[in-house]
C-alpha cells in the first residue's frame, strides 16, 4: 500500500485553517471542499492516458485523453458528503456511489446502514472520500464492501489521518492507496484524532 501525505503548500495551509476551534460552519465547509479538490488532483495523477484523434481548427490532431472509464466517487455518509462538491469540480463526469457506516461509540466498530454502489463498479476505479481516518474501521469496511461488489482498483482520500488508522488499512487492504492532507499524532482514548479537527460531520452540517 502507498501512503501519500500531501506536500502541497495550499493543502498544508488549508488544513491548518480547519483546525481553528472557532471556525464557522461556512468556512469549514468551504475549506473541506477546497482541500478535497486538491487531494483529488493528487489522487488522479497516475490515471492512464491514450491517444485520440480530434478535429481541431488547424486540422486533425492526436491528443491525450483518459484511457479508462471515469471513476466513481464514494463519499462515506455523512461527513464524506462535505468533500463531494470539491471532488466533482475535478471529476465532473464521475459516477457517485454512496455508503453509510456509523461508528459504534461503545465498540468503535462500524455499523453499515446504507449501500448504493454503481452497477459497473468492476470497470471503474473507486475513490473513497471522507474527512477523517481515525480507527480505520469505517474505511476498511467500505473498502471490503467495494471489493465484494467487484471493484478492483480503489483509492482513498482523507483530510487528516491517525497513524493507527493507516496501520489498520495497511494490514487489511495493502493494495489500496491513501491520499492524506495531514497525518496527525495519535488517537485519544475515545478514538478521536489528536490534534485533529473535532467532529468533521458536525462542523460540516452545523449540528454542534
Amino acid at each position: 500500500m502507498s501512503v501519500f501525505q500531501s506536500t502541497h503548500p495550499l493543502v498544508k495551509h488549508k488544513v491548518s485553517l480547519l483546525r481553528d476551534a472557532d471556525i464557522s460552519v461556512k468556512a469549514f465547509r468551504e475549506l473541506t471542499n477546497e482541500i478535497g479538490a486538491l487531494l483529488t488532483m493528487e489522487a488522479t495523477q497516475d490515471f492512464a492516458l491514450t491517444e485520440h484523434t480530434i478535429s481541431c481548427w488547424s486540422g486533425d490532431i492526436s491528443v491525450p485523453t483518459l484511457k479508462d472509464k471515469q471513476p466513481t466517487l464514494v463519499p462515506i455518509l455523512r461527513a464524506g458528503l462535505g468533500m463531494l462538491d470539491g471532488a466533482l469540480k475535478v471529476l465532473p463526469c464521475a459516477k457517485i456511489s454512496v455508503v453509510g457506516l456509523a461508528r459504534n461509540e461503545q465498540t468503535l466498530a462500524p455499523d453499515t446502514y446504507y449501500e448504493n454502489i454503481v452497477s459497473d463498479i468492476a470497470t471503474r476505479t473507486a475513490i473513497i472520500i471522507d474527512p477523517m481516518l481515525a480507527t480505520g474501521g469505517t474505511a476498511a469496511a467500505t473498502i471490503s464492501m467495494l471489493k465484494e461488489s467487484g471493484c478492483q482498483h480503489i483509492k482513498t482520500i482523507f483530510l487528516v489521518a491517525a497513524p493507527e488508522g493507516i496501520e489498520v488499512i495497511q494490514k487489511a487492504h495493502p493494495d489500496v492507496s491513501l491520499y492524506i492532507g495531514a497525518v496527525d499524532e495519535k488517537l485519544n482514548d475515545q478514538g478521536y484524532i489528536l490534534p485533529g479537527l473535532g467532529d468533521a460531520g458536525d462542523k460540516i452540517f452545523g449540528t454542534l
